[in-house]
């Protein structure tokens, strides 16, 4: 678009400069005859374009200083003051963006010398000339022009400048991949200069009606506000310091490994690990997943908040403004609106997020990382809080997808347990994956990062401590893998705390305990001379220890992230041991002495005024779990620990209600208690666990709970009192005493659950401590009650539609459910490891992704229930009724279905490998691409059963009713197994299919005449 003002530059002005006539032609004529001077001494005197800068070396664009906007607003004043005419929008437009877009690149060669110096001195080659001829020569419309102006990114002109500037980037040394990120952030930078372009061309182009003054003035506020944000809450995330030391994240942080999870749930089997921060790099480029939200899973400790500081440094540092991170805590989100537009405007707290318009501002593009979706407040956890939250981001990538005006990307991490229950209900665009251990490399990434914080002395004795042959293996495979742990493990030894024979004879579980209990003491004798007045240093440690309990039971109680003060004041207040050594050591509650005791390395300050919130969430959980564990010992040993505990039932039934009735228990607060229970964390404390006699007064709750004694009681119900205090402590909490009972009703259930496994475990409790949910059988071993636990879950609705299974589901291995009625009922996901369901009525039932592993289904009724990916293995389903039910996917594998009723059952690609389906009814079933390789099928009926694509190798069909069954593409043979099995019995009366059988023996095939 070789222009007028470029004709005008090409002619006037070399004449005036050749003519040396620079007197009098004013400031914009001087600034244009430098210009003219600088394309001349480069040999660009013929140009005809001010992009053809870049036909000079690039160091040269920088060192000449020139402040390309200006010049481009000064040559066109000059323009118009000489030859007195107006420009198009279109030739303004055209000549203000190659201004822009070179400010913008200057903008990244001088933030960064080392890609300057690397393609600095590159001379220019004919293709970027020919390029640029091609560019001179485009033709603008003013509508196009107008486009330009609303979104430069969009644009015709950043389309055809990214060519130029991407291939004379790649023949100045960079790859097709840097160049192509880097033009894109040139691309996305220009905006800011195209207004300020604007508004300095004031005169020159109002006749064009350019932005105001005040609109020029809200833009660079917004990017003002956006450059500020970066720097104050995003650049100074990996340097904050690794708990109290002197070294940060950045410092022994390592990339983070993940793999894939499917749509149905499931860890995808074979798949190589593959490097977080590249996935999410892609998902990022794919413009085919900009629907998708990027989803990480992982459990406790693994580095999800960690990655999000680290990657959304590496977006600032390498994307911006591509795409702009922000970085969200979930657990600061006070409320959830009813959209999540509305979410996020409340919970970004900065200018550029003021204006309603924010999110469709064409000319932004943010990255939002959620982190921490288990750490929603317990508003946003209860009834279906987090499937609704889910759904408003799933609906939100959605629509940043199909509408132009957006374009956001999402990227949300949280404790994969938090799903339990809602898989099924949560949206169908998240691409998932969970982040796994550290394998040897990323390992010993990890000890050479210690090793130049630390030495390499410590950094190996802390390898032999782990590769000592008394080092248990769950040590050295598991815990020591995941990079919280790992810290905690290297820094107590690097402070001679832990040592080896420490571990020798725990399990997983136990060794955990030990690490955290360890840190406790650690920090508690080792620190906190550092950290406490003088006053607070007097107290014992075990005192101080009975403190950070309490907080952590507060934390807990307020949804897993930060608790007031004053609520953890209060419950010290009401404490009668606390209260009195606190008095001994003439410290007054609520005196900020105790605040100080509350600031040793766990606690820091909160998101909330005059609150409080554990560094990472596990030692909330840990220190939770030990306070619990304290009222579990008393409720059988009252006053041991001076709380003035007394024998009645109404005191523990008070407890019960205060320590559990706040929300559910996770899995990893159960794990902890039952492990601090069963062997104490100090080798020389005493055990104080009575396990029958914890048993039966949990059970003499439990059965008065299910009764509704609590809630009904006069003049005030256990429930509204504990509902009163958490309004009272929280503010916020908006549990009514319908949630409130439910949880402290089934938080007892999982208690029992896990106390019925340990004594089932052990042959001198088994017959004092054996649970039933549904109520213990009568002398003919039949329920009085067969609906109990079907109201149960029915009342759990209060708490979200898939309450029960949210709460108690992953709690359910080895129950005993026998004769119970669970018709209709969801339990997708729930661990049935082992239970007893013999006798139970579960038609209807669905159990996706359930684990039923050694589960007794023998003579259940399942007909019509939803099994589809669950895992059956080894199950007893003898006689069991499972006709229409879905059993897709399932795995089958060695599951006893003898004399079992499968008519019309869908068993469509599930495992029955070395399953005993002998005289099952298999009639009309579909078993289409099931693998039936050794099951034994003798005398079952398979009347037009379809098994097309089946695996039948090795199977036993002695007897068999094949009568109209369809075997088209069925395996009946291969090199392991052998040949299908069958003898005279077998009835294969209109078999169809047999000709396109693989493998058909030819036994087979000469006794029904195949040949």
């Amino acid at each position: 678009m070789a222009n007028r003002i470029w004709k005008f530059l090409n002619t006037d002005i070399k004449e005036l400069c050749s003519a040396e006539a620079a007197e009098g032609i004013g400031e914009a004529g001087k600034t244009a005859a430098e210009l003219a001077k600088m394309f001349k001494e480069q040999g660009l005197d013929n140009s005809n374009l001010l992009l053809e800068v870049l036909n000079s070396p690039l160091a040269q664009v920088v060192g000449t200083g020139l402040p390309f906007v200006g010049i481009a607003a000064k040559m066109l004043a000059f323009f118009i003051e000489k030859t007195q005419q107006q420009p198009t929008l279109a030739e303004c437009i055209f000549l203000v963006s190659q201004a822009a877009y070179l400010e913008s690149f200057k903008d990244f060669l001088e933030e960064d010398a080392i890609l300057l110096n690397r393609i600095g001195q590159t001379p220019v080659s004919d293709k970027v000339k020919q390029l640029l001829k091609k560019l001179a020569d485009l033709e603008l419309s003013d509508t196009a022009a107008t486009e330009t102006v609303i979104c430069f990114r969009d644009s015709i002109l950043a389309e055809e400048f990214n060519l130029v500037l991407s291939q004379r980037l790649q023949q100045a040394g960079l790859n097709a991949d840097e160049a192509q990120i880097l033009t894109k952030r040139v691309a996305a930078n220009t905006h800011r200069y195209l207004i300020k372009a604007w508004a300095v061309s004031s005169d020159a182009m109002k006749h064009l009606g350019q932005p105001s003054i005040r609109e020029w003035r809200e833009e660079q506020e917004k990017y003002q506000s956006i450059d500020k944000y970066l720097q104050e809450q995003i650049a100074s995330l990996p340097l904050e310091p690794v708990f109290a030391e002197n070294f940060s994240f950045k410092d022994i942080y390592v990339p983070l490994k993940a793999k894939p999870i499917d749509k149905k749930a499931n860890r995808v089997k074979n798949t190589e690990h593959f490097d977080l921060a590249t996935w999410a790099k892609k998902l990022l480029e794919d413009g085919k997943k900009e629907n998708k939200v990027m989803f990480v899973e992982a459990g406790p400790g693994r580095g999800k908040s960690v990655f999000c500081r680290m990657f959304a440094d590496w977006v600032r540092q390498h994307l911006h403004p591509v795409w702009t991170p922000v970085l969200i805590r979930l657990r600061d989100i006070p409320i959830l609106q009813k959209s999540f537009r509305e979410t996020l405007k409340e919970a970004v707290n900065a200018g550029f997020a003021s204006d309603d318009g924010w999110l469709t501002d064409r000319n932004t593009r943010y990255l939002f990382f959620l982190d921490g979706f288990d750490e929603l407040l317990m508003e946003g956890r209860s009834s279906g809080g987090l499937e609704q939250f889910l759904k408003q981001v799933g609906q939100f990538q959605r629509d940043c997808d199909q509408n132009s005006e957006m374009g956001h990307r999402v990227l949300i991490t949280g404790r994969t347990l938090a799903l339990q229950g809602i898989e099924r209900q949560m949206p169908d665009n998240l691409d998932r994956v969970e982040i796994q251990i550290m394998d040897d490399g990323l390992q010993q990434q990890w000890l050479s990062k210690w090793e130049a914080q630390l030495g390499a002395e410590k950094t190996s004795a802390f390898q032999n401590f782990l590769q000592d042959k008394c080092c248990p293996q769950n040590v050295k495979s598991e815990l020591s893998r995941e990079p919280l742990l790992l810290y905690l493990l290297a820094a107590m030894h690097r402070d001679k705390i832990l040592k080896v024979e420490d571990f020798q004879g725990t399990n997983s579980t136990q060794a955990k305990i030990l690490i955290y209990n360890q840190a406790v003491n650690w920090v508690l004798t080792e620190q906190r001379s550092k950290l406490l007045n003088r006053n607070l240093t007097e107290l014992e440690t075990e005192d101080l220890r009975r403190i950070l309990t309490e907080a952590g039971l507060c934390v807990v109680q307020s949804g897993g992230e930060c608790a007031p003060v004053a609520m953890i004041e209060k419950r010290l207040r009401e404490d009668n041991s606390v209260k009195a050594l606190l008095e001994k050591a003439q410290i007054p509650i609520g005196d900020n002495p105790l605040r100080n005791a509350l600031a040793v390395f766990y606690l820091q300050q909160g998101s909330k005024e005059g609150s409080v919130e554990f560094v990472h969430k596990s030692f909330g959980e840990f220190l939770c779990a030990e306070r619990l564990k304290e009222s579990l010992e008393e409720w059988t040993e009252p006053g041991k620990k001076g709380r003035g505990f007394n024998t009645q039932d109404s005191q523990m039934d008070w407890e019960i209600y205060d320590l559990l009735g706040y929300g559910p228990l996770t899995e990893e607060i159960v794990e902890y208690l039952m492990g601090l229970l069963t062997s104490p964390a100090d080798p020389g404390e005493e055990n104080l666990f009575r396990p029958v006699q914890l048993f039966q007064r949990l059970e003499n709750f439990y059965l008065r709970w299910c009764e509704g004694e609590f809630i009904d009681m006069l003049p005030e119900s256990l429930p509204q009192k504990k509902m009163r205090l958490l309004r009272d402590q929280l503010k916020t909490q908006d549990l009514g005493q319908r949630q409130i009972d439910i949880y402290a009703g089934l938080n007892v259930m999982i208690l029992l659950l896990e106390l019925h496994c340990y004594g089932q475990q052990r042959d001198k409790l088994k017959n004092k401590m054996v649970f039933y949910p549904c109520g213990k059988p009568n002398d003919e071993g039949k329920l009085d009650d067969t609906n109990r636990l079907l109201r149960l879950i029915s009342y759990s609705y209060c708490v979200g539609d898939s309450g029960f299974l949210q709460i108690v589901g992953l709690f359910l291995s080895g129950a005993n459910l026998s004769g119970a009625n669970l018709g209709g009922t969801e339990l997708c996901g729930a661990d049935l490891y082992g239970a007893n369901l013999s006798g139970a009525n579960l038609n209807g039932a669905e159990f996706s992704n359930a684990d039923l592993i050694d589960a007794n289904l023998r003579g259940a009724h399942l007909s019509g229930t939803y099994l589809t990916e669950a895992d059956l293995s080894g199950a007893d389903l003898s006689n069991a009724d499972l006709s229409n039910a879905d059993l897709s996917n399932a795995n089958l594998s060695s599951v006893d279905f003898r004399g079992a009723n499968l008519s019309g059952a869908d068993f469509t690609g599930a495992d029955l490998s070395d399953a005993n389906l002998s005289g099952a009814n298999l009639h009309d079933a579909d078993l289409r691409d099931a693998y039936l390789s050794d099951a034994n099928l003798s005398s079952a009926d398979l009347r037009d059963a379809d098994l097309r694509g089946a695996n039948l190798s090795g199977t036993n069909l002695s007897g068999t009713n094949l009568s109209g069954t369809n075997l088209s593409g069925a395996n009946l043979n291969d090199r392991i197994f052998g040949d299908v099995k069958w003898d005279e019995n077998t009835n294969w009366e209109n078999v169809r299919g047999l000709d396109t059988a693989v493998d058909v023996p030819e036994a087979l095939r000469r006794q029904l005449g195949m040949q």
